[in-house]
């Protein structure tokens, strides 16, 4: 509200000087507006109508005195709330605004102006507004030809579709009969026709602009799919025991498959260079080809893969399928709608009940449902940042020591002496995690009262982050004892980070990854694998023999499924990471309260990162415990992530249905 004062101080000032200079002689006119919006709390960038909707105010020589009207109809709350319901308001595009200075001031309009002028607020006769819209026309439907020029010249005569809404003859129609229209002086039905030429012209612009849409996207589809196909292909050819098969009847690599992609490679860059494309182009159509060569050079360990393939129940097969693609659209919602987060993790609660999960480990499956349930109200929460809660991240460090004491009770019971270096690393980390709640407490303290950041606070806030890289080192490499030195670490600054309830996401977070190990190890052990060892002797330095590397099941594409999920939820959990509208500088006051983008941005990606990195280490956890190869994992992983990329690649290609649909739907 203060700058709201001070801009429009400035406003005031800027416009009674021009006035004096000229001698008030009602010849300036005004236009007030800004290159984007802003929310309350000081940030823009996202798509809140906030930040995306600007004002236009304008006044003075040519411009219309506001009109007052009876009703209004817009579905925001800007007049009410500024009290101007009673007065016309005529929203812009920002575009128009270029040919509208350039008509006040009489200049001709930009030559690559977009813009439609809005007539409809000039303070000027009828002839100027219509020929004014008449140049509008021409202008922008000289853009169109030049457009339409220069693809036509880049492509082959028989490859090239003009836009048919806007033909030849059809732009001379408009032009001759809005220029009648002008000399009758029916200057309402000319500015109406120029606005339908302008209009027009528009979509050919975005039909000439968007031209090569369809045949770039299917080189990219191309390329996914080919890059998901050959991915499949390599962790089928290395759990299903298809080589055995299939190994003896090839005795020689042939050299006709790779040939004949070197000449469908040379062709398409004649076809790319006979049509002067962009080098980027060569990418987009090159890049398939080796993809799928090397896919259809292993075309014996796909047959052999179709032939065990077809020996599954159909109905099984397609259950799965389903229910994969249904996974898949979650996530890719999730990126746009946060409680799709929510409505995935009370299905993955019910993940025990239809397995005999739920009779063989009812304790660990208890848990896993009661931390599912927990975790899934963090994506229903607002975004953090916007109203900080002291008392729920000094909460978040109680449960953790809490937690803590428990831990160094077992670690008591579990050693023959009192004293030793995993306990004396764990009372280290406690002290680590006290200190920062006594900091987050005593900045809080200090900055409500406007003494700034005390020093100590300061010091201490980094030493803590320092040591939170180091500690989780020097801790046992047995597994969950590794696992909780990094929980605490991470926690112990996290803390510093927080301003609200995001304070306790990491703690449950971590819960839920602790139990889903156990959970996996149970699993393994139903589906009838030999585990070797117990998940509380499996260390991290375990070196997994590539050899004894067992067959590829169901339950193991479940496992990367579940990793990209909990990732999504641990990058969307809180608030929407793509956005700077997500942070608050007050996360980082515990570091430093003067402005420093690269520090601050530093720190708040260490924050982002942190839940990140507790998903990671638990699924390396899980990769140990589950005897599988953490190249499979990973290749699984990345199939779902593009086949997720794919989905949301189509959404963006078809945007103009899905807006205009949405639209429809909501009327």
């Amino acid at each position: 509200m203060d700058n709201i004062k001070i801009v429009d101080e400035g406003v005031k000032e800027i416009t009674s000087m021009l006035k004096d200079f000229y001698g008030n002689d009602g010849k300036t006119a005004f236009i007030f507006t800004s290159d984007h919006g802003m929310t309350d709390w000081g940030f823009h960038g996202a798509g809140h109508p906030s930040e995306t909707c600007t004002p236009f105010v304008t006044w003075g020589a040519g411009i219309k005195y506001p009109q007052k009207v009876s009703a209004q109809k817009f579905d925001d709350t800007y007049l009410e709330e500024w009290k101007l319901e009673n007065w016309k308001r005529q929203d812009v595009n920002q575009a128009d605004i270029a040919p509208l200075m350039a008509c006040l001031i009489g200049v001709p309009f930009p030559l690559n102006s977009v813009g439609i002028l809005p007539v409809d607020i000039l303070n000027s006769t009828d002839l100027f507004k219509a020929e004014s819209m008449f140049t509008n026309a021409v202008q922008i439907l000289e853009q169109f030809k030049v457009k339409m020029t220069q693809k036509k010249e880049a492509t082959l005569p028989f490859l090239f579709t003009p836009f048919k809404l806007l033909s030849d003859s059809k732009q001379m129609n408009i032009l001759r009969k809005a220029r009648s229209y002008i000399k009758q002086k029916k200057y309402d039905e000319a500015v109406s026709l120029c606005k339908e030429l302008i209009n027009l012209s528009l979509k050919g612009l975005s039909y000439y602009h968007t031209y090569d849409r369809f045949f770039l996207a299917f080189n990219v589809v191309l390329g996914f799919v080919g890059w998901i196909s050959y991915a499949s292909l390599l962790i089928i050819k290395s759990h299903c025991n298809l080589t055995r098969s299939v190994g003896k009847e090839v005795k020689k690599p042939s050299h006709l498959l790779p040939c004949c992609f070197v000449a469908i490679g040379i062709l398409v860059a004649l076809f790319l260079l006979v049509q002067a494309c962009p080098w980027t182009y060569y990418v987009y159509c090159l890049l398939p080809l080796p993809i799928w060569c090397a896919f259809l050079r292993e075309f014996p360990v796909l047959q052999g893969f179709v032939t065990l393939l077809l020996t599954f129940p159909p109905s099984r097969f397609v259950g799965y399928l389903l229910l994969f693609i249904l996974g898949v659209e979650v996530l890719v919602l999730s990126f746009f709608y946060r409680y799709m987060l929510t409505a995935g993790l009370i299905v993955f609660a019910g993940w025990p009940f239809i397995t005999p999960l739920w009779t063989r480990a009812k304790s660990t499956s208890l848990s896993w449902i009661f931390f599912c349930l927990l975790l899934a109200v963090f994506p229903l929460m607002p975004v953090v940042g916007r109203k900080p809660d002291i008392f729920l991240v000094m909460g978040a460090g109680l449960l953790v020591l809490l937690l803590s004491l428990f831990v160094v009770t077992s670690v008591i019971k579990r050693k023959d002496s009192f004293v030793n270096e995993e306990l004396v690393l764990h009372l280290l980390q406690m002290v680590s995690m006290v200190l920062s709640m006594c900091v987050v407490y005593g900045t809080h303290k200090s900055l409500l009262k406007k003494q700034g950041l005390p020093l100590l606070n300061q010091i201490a806030s980094w030493m803590i982050l320092a040591s939170s890289f180091v500690m989780p080192l020097l801790s046992p490499l047995i597994l969950f004892d590794r696992l909780f030195s990094i929980l605490l670490s991470s926690m112990s600054t996290y803390l510093l980070l927080s301003t609200g309830y995001e304070a306790l996401f990491p703690l449950v977070l971590s819960c839920l990854m602790f139990v889903w190990i156990h959970m996996e190890q149970e699993t393994l052990q139903q589906s009838g694998i030999s585990c070797k060892q117990k998940v509380s002797s499996i260390q991290f330095a375990y070196n997994t023999d590539i050899t004894q590397l067992r067959d590829l099941y169901l339950d193991d594409l479940r496992r990367a499924f579940f990793l990209v999920f909990f990732l999504v939820t641990a990058f969307f959990g809180t608030g929407n990471i793509a956005s700077v509208n997500s942070f608050d500088l007050a996360s980082v006051y515990c570091f430093l309260t003067v402005f420093s983008p690269y520090m601050m941005g530093a720190l708040m990606m260490w924050k982002i990162l942190i839940p990140f990195v507790l998903v990671m280490c638990a699924f390396e956890a899980v990769q140990l415990t589950t005897q599988l190869s953490s190249k499979s994992l990973f290749l699984m992983v990345v199939i779902t992530s593009d086949i997720m990329a794919l989905v949301r690649y189509y959404w963006i290609f078809n945007i103009n249905k899905i807006e205009k649909l949405s639209t429809e739907l909501t009327k």
